[in-house]
C-alpha cells in the first residue's frame, strides 16, 4: 500500500468543502447539502490522493471515471472541481441551481466540464458505471489484449459514489448482478449508509442488509464504520486501506460501505431528513462554522493556502498524463493497425466500405425485419471491431448476435451455447432491461465503441428511464427493438405493442426507426450509425414482409424509391400514377405494404395515391421544408396514415381532414393474419379511409 498522509491541511480542505455547500445551498435557497458535508472527505480523498484525472483534460482516456449516483448532492462535485481547478470558480458556486450556471442541481452531462454522466434518477449512476467498466475491459480486449494487467494505457478505475436511494432503486440490483457475474474488479462502489433520506430514518421502508446482498451478487465487500466506536469518528486512513485492498480484488467489483452521519458536523441538523434535501438555515450554518473554526460574518471562504494545496491536482494531474502519455506512444508504435482503428473511432468516421458492405435483399422472398437486421450486424460487425452487442435474454428472437463472436463474460461464465471471454462482443443481460439501458448509457459514455441491445418492443417501457437519459445526454446507444406491432401475434395483449411508438416518440432527441422492408433496414442501420449525437431505437417485426422491387433513385412512374432514402426519415416511395396525388397514404414497418396494395386498388377506380414510406419522423422533420413539402403537399389535405399502434404520432401530419387507420385499444391473442384483418389493418380498409379523407377534403 502506499504511503497515506492526512494532514492539518487535508483536515482544513475537507472542511472548507463542508462549509462551500452549506453556502451554495444558502444562496441558491434549496438543495442537498447534507451528503456533501458528510462526504467531503470521502470526495477530497478521491480527487486529491486516490484517482488519476487530469483536471485540463476531461477527455484522456486514460482516466479514471468519477460518478456521483446520489446525483442530488451535486454540489459535493461542484465543490470539489472548484478546489481541485476542474474550471470552475468560486461564482460558479454561488450560482448553484440558477439559470444559465455551470452548477445545475444534479450533475448532467456534456454541460459541466468534467462530469462523466447525468445522474438525476436515482440507481441509474451506479447502475451505468456497470456499464463504463464493461467498456473498460472491452476497449482493454480491442486494442491492447496482450499487455499484463495493470499495465496498459487502457488500465484505469471506475468509482461511484452511492447513497441509500440508489441502493433502494431496483435497477442497482438488476446491473449489480450483471457485474458480479462479469467479476467487474476495475469497479469500485462507495455506499454512503447514512440511512437517512427524505422521509427521514429509513427504517421505515428499508431494512435489509445491503452487504449481504452484494456479497451474495459476487461483489468484494467492505465495511468502514466511523460510528463504530459510539463516537464519531472520521477515520480517513481507514477508508484509503480499505480502497487499496479493492484494487487487489481484480475478480470482484468491490462495495465499501461507509457509515457515516448526513450533515456532520451540523450542530442540530445532522443524522436527520431537514438536512437531506433542504438549505440549513442561517442559524445553523452559523453553529456550523463555529463548529469548524470558521468565520460566521463570512460566506464562501476559502484560504489561498487551501486553495493551493488542492488546485496542485492540475499539475500532479498533467504528471500523470504525461507518464500515460509515454505508455501511450509506445503502444501506438507497436500497434499502428489498432491505433488506425482508435484514431477513426476519435474522429467519428465509419469505416471504409460500410455501405457496400450491406446486403441487398433480394425481392423473391419475404423477410421479417427482425432477420433482416441479423443479417446487417453480421455484415457491419467484420468491418467494425468496436461493434458489439447483445440481448435481454432475447438473442434467437431478436437475432442480435454476432456469429462465430466470443461472449464477453469471464471463462467461468460459458455454458453449453454460448463460450466467453473476457474481450468478446457478444452481451448477454439477462432478464433485465431497464440495467441494459443504463449499461448500454454507461458504455457509450466511457467511449471508444458502440453498443447495441435487444428486447421486444413492448418492454422498452421496462428501460424507457434509461433512454429517457441517453436522450438528455445525447448518448447514441442502439436499441434493437423487435415484435413491434399486434402482429406477432399469439402471446397476446400483454406482449403486444400499442402506445410505445407513439410515446418513445415523445422523448425529445430520441430517433425511433421503424424499416418498411429488408432493405430499409439496411440503410436504417447505417444512418443510425452516422449518428453519434442522440439514441435511436429501431422497431422490426416478427412476420415475414415483401421485399419490395426497388429503382435506383427517386420513385418514378410505377418504379418504387430507392431504400436510400430511408436516410431522409419519410420519402415517396410509390408515386401517385398521373404524378398529382389526391391522396397521400403515409406508412411505417409492415403497414407500408398495405398501402402498397391500396395503392393499387385505389388505382383500379380512378383514384390517384401517393405511398410514403416513414421510416423515423425524427430523421423526417429534419430535413430541409423544402423536401418536406415536396414528400408532403400542403396542397394536398387528403391523408391516410397506417401504423399497427395508436394515431396520436400522426395528428398534426394527417391533419383535419385526414384519417388515421390505427389501434386504440389493447390486442388479443390469435395469428397475426386474423389480428390484422379484425382490428382493420387491411388493404379495403385503407382504402375506405382514403376516400373518406378524399371527400372530407
Amino acid at each position: 500500500m502506499a504511503e497515506f498522509t492526512w494532514d492539518a491541511i487535508d483536515r482544513k480542505a475537507v472542511d472548507t468543502a463542508r462549509v462551500l455547500a452549506a453556502d451554495s445551498v444558502e444562496a441558491a435557497g434549496n438543495g442537498h447539502p447534507g451528503t456533501a458535508m458528510s462526504l467531503a472527505p470521502v470526495a477530497h480523498l478521491l480527487f486529491q490522493k486516490v484517482m488519476r484525472r487530469d483536471p485540463s483534460d476531461s477527455t484522456w482516456i486514460g482516466r479514471d471515471r468519477f460518478i456521483l449516483s446520489a446525483g442530488h448532492a451535486s454540489i459535493l462535485q461542484y465543490v470539489q472541481f472548484y478546489l481541485h481547478g476542474y474550471g470552475l470558480e468560486i461564482e460558479d458556486l454561488k450560482h448553484l441551481r440558477k439559470w444559465g450556471s455551470m452548477t445545475p442541481g444534479h450533475p448532467e452531462y456534456g454541460h459541466t466540464d468534467g462530469i462523466e454522466i447525468t445522474t438525476g434518477p436515482l440507481g441509474q449512476g451506479l447502475a451505468s458505471s456497470v456499464g463504463f467498466a464493461y467498456a473498460q475491459r472491452f476497449e482493454r480486449g480491442l486494442f491492447d489484449p496482450e499487455t499484463p494487467a495493470g499495465e496498459s494505457p487502457f488500465d484505469h478505475y471506475t468509482y461511484v459514489i452511492a447513497g441509500d436511494g440508489d441502493m433502494q432503486e431496483g435497477i442497482t440490483n438488476e446491473a449489480g448482478s450483471l457485474a458480479g457475474r462479469q467479476q467487474l474488479g476495475n469497479l469500485i462502489a462507495f455506499y454512503d449508509s447514512n440511512q437517512i433520506s427524505i422521509e427521514d430514518d429509513t427504517d421505515i421502508a428499508f431494512s435489509e442488509d445491503v452487504a449481504a446482498r452484494y456479497e451474495a451478487l459476487g461483489w468484494h465487500v467492505q465495511l468502514v464504520d466511523w460510528k463504530k466506536t459510539g463516537e464519531y469518528s472520521e477515520d480517513v486512513e481507514e477508508l484509503y486501506a480499505a480502497i487499496e485492498s479493492a484494487k487487489q480484488v481484480t475478480d470482484k467489483p468491490s462495495l465499501i460501505v461507509l457509515k457515516t452521519i448526513i450533515g456532520w458536523p451540523s450542530p442540530t441538523k445532522q443524522n436527520s431528513g431537514k438536512i437531506h434535501g433542504s438549505a440549513l438555515g442561517a442559524d445553523e450554518i452559523k453553529g456550523l462554522k463555529e463548529v469548524l473554526g470558521f468565520d460566521t460574518e463570512k460566506t464562501f471562504e476559502v484560504d489561498p493556502e487551501v486553495l493551493e494545496y488542492t488546485r496542485g491536482a492540475v499539475a500532479k494531474g498533467q504528471e500523470q498524463h504525461a507518464e500515460w502519455n509515454k505508455a501511450f506512444d509506445a503502444w501506438a508504435a507497436a500497434n499502428p493497425e489498432r491505433k488506425a482503428i482508435l484514431d477513426r473511432i476519435n474522429a467519428g468516421e465509419l469505416p471504409e466500405g460500410l455501405e457496400e458492405a450491406l446486403p441487398v435483399f433480394p425481392t423473391d422472398k419475404a423477410v421479417s425485419t427482425r432477420a433482416a437486421s441479423g443479417k446487417v450486424i453480421n455484415a457491419i460487425a467484420p468491418l467494425m471491431p468496436e461493434f458489439w452487442g447483445g440481448s435481454a435474454d432475447l438473442a434467437e428472437s431478436n437475432l442480435t448476435t454476432i456469429e462465430g463472436a466470443k461472449s464477453f463474460g469471464p471463462a467461468d461464465a460459458s455454458t453449453k451455447t454460448w463460450s466467453t471471454d473476457p474481450y468478446g462482443r457478444v452481451l448477454h443481460f439477462g432478464i433485465r432491461e431497464h440495467a441494459m439501458g443504463a449499461i448500454l448509457n454507461g458504455i457509450v459514455l466511457h467511449g471508444n465503441t458502440r453498443p447495441f441491445g435487444g428486447t421486444f418492443l413492448i418492454f422498452s417501457d421496462y428501460m424507457r428511464p434509461a433512454v429517457r437519459l441517453a436522450a438528455l445526454m445525447k448518448a447514441p446507444a442502439i436499441y434493437v427493438w423487435t415484435h413491434d406491432s399486434i402482429a406477432l401475434g399469439e402471446d397476446g395483449p400483454t406482449h403486444q405493442p400499442i402506445e410505445q411508438l407513439t410515446a418513445l416518440r415523445a422523448i425529445p432527441g430520441l430517433d425511433v426507426v421503424r424499416p418498411a422492408d429488408a432493405n430499409e433496414v439496411a440503410y436504417a442501420w447505417l444512418e443510425m450509425l452516422k449518428h453519434h449525437d442522440r439514441p435511436a431505437g429501431i422497431a422490426l417485426s416478427r412476420q415475414n414482409l415483401p421485399v419490395f422491387e426497388r429503382g435506383e433513385g427517386d420513385a418514378s412512374g410505377e418504379t418504387l424509391a430507392s431504400a436510400k432514402n430511408v436516410a431522409k426519415g419519410a420519402y415517396i416511395l410509390a408515386e401517385a400514377p398521373n404524378g398529382t396525388p389526391d391522396v397521400i397514404l403515409i406508412a411505417t414497418g409492415s403497414e407500408v405494404q398495405i398501402a402498397v396494395e391500396a395503392r393499387e386498388q385505389l388505382k383500379a377506380e380512378g383514384v390517384n395515391a401517393r405511398v410514403v414510406s416513414a421510416p423515423s419522423l425524427e430523421w423526417f422533420f429534419e430535413q430541409p421544408e423544402s423536401y418536406r413539402e415536396q414528400v408532403l403537399p400542403k396542397a394536398v389535405t387528403a391523408r391516410v396514415s397506417v401504423e399497427a399502434g395508436i394515431a396520436m404520432s400522426w395528428r398534426d401530419i394527417v391533419g383535419d381532414k385526414g384519417r388515421s387507420v390505427s389501434i386504440e385499444h389493447f390486442g388479443a391473442s390469435a395469428d397475426y393474419q386474423t389480428l390484422f384483418k379484425e382490428f382493420g389493418f387491411t388493404t379495403e380498409h385503407v382504402v375506405a379511409a382514403a376516400k373518406e379523407s378524399i371527400a372530407a377534403s
